[in-house]
């Protein structure tokens, strides 16, 4: 998995990048301020940073994780451009407590989780309850299951509900794909919304 997206990043061909932005904007409509108001956020699969940098500008302080080294290069220049200090760490998903520790209120995933094995699942999954804070959110973004191609094999409801047993659903919503390329339309994005039990 990592190579296949340290290889993209290499040739440029990172339509997610774009598709993230575009939607984005509406991370902040899915966040209920009183469950998760400013405190630390772990940005799992961050990518080149867009989130983890709007987020810094909300008034959280951001951890952003990912396992390709040029992406993550990426995310710390446009983080000094943008004259805010988030931590940038090379981090496998699956193995979160010895990278980054604990405490974290809020867990952003744009795209992660979702094409993960049924395995790493699991990992991942019981890494996200270990660092997270009691009542944190852990906000989602993910496509339906299905067979695309080279797109990430997505996950359903019943899916994220088996998987993270200790977190309750509390939302499940279409994302807005206005802008967004034709086949992620078509792919059923979704945001998943779960609090720790």
């Amino acid at each position: 998995m990592g190579l296949g997206y340290t290889l993209a990043y290499r040739f440029k061909i990172t339509p997610w990048v774009k598709a993230g932005r575009v939607f984005g904007n509406q991370i902040e409509t899915l966040i209920d301020p009183f469950d998760a108001p400013p405190g630390e956020v772990l940005d799992i699969g961050c990518g080149t940073g867009d989130h983890a940098i709007e987020m810094v500008r909300r008034g959280w302080q951001v951890t952003g994780i990912d396992i390709v080294q040029l992406a993550l290069d990426k995310a710390r220049s446009k983080a000094r451009k943008a004259g805010v200090d988030v931590r940038f760490m090379h981090a496998d998903a699956t193995d979160l407590e010895h990278a980054v520790g604990r405490g974290y209120h809020l867990i952003l995933d744009v795209g992660c989780y979702h094409g993960l094995s049924d395995h790493a699942r699991v990992a991942y999954a019981e890494n996200v309850t270990t660092v997270a804070e009691p009542h944190a959110t852990l906000l989602m973004f993910a496509f339906g299951p299905g067979h695309r191609g080279p797109l990430p094999r997505g996950v359903s409801r019943s899916d994220v509900e088996r998987t993270f047993e200790k977190w309750k659903l509390v939302s499940d919503v279409d994302a807005d794909t206005t802008g967004m390329p034709g086949p992620l339309k078509k792919a059923d994005p979704r945001w998943f919304r779960l609090v720790k039990r």
